[in-house]
């Protein structure tokens, strides 16, 4: 116990990176915006989408 206390003091006291938080989180946001974004362009692609729907197509046809 008293090892988690130690490691909680050297934490309350190291202050330097107080911004990095949200600056890591904003750069996050914007990746995963973007890999949303080509993940959408490849989806509505007519290739995917016509395999996507064959798909859909035999699965429903098979029950």
């Amino acid at each position: 116990m008293s090892r988690l206390r130690v490691r909680l003091a050297e934490l309350k006291g190291n202050r330097s990176d107080a911004g990095m938080a949200t600056a890591e989180y904003a750069i996050g946001t914007v990746a995963a915006c973007a890999f949303a974004a080509i993940l959408y362009k490849v989806v509505t692609s007519g290739t995917v989408s016509g395999v996507l729907a064959e798909l859909l197509d035999r699965a429903l046809h098979a029950v």
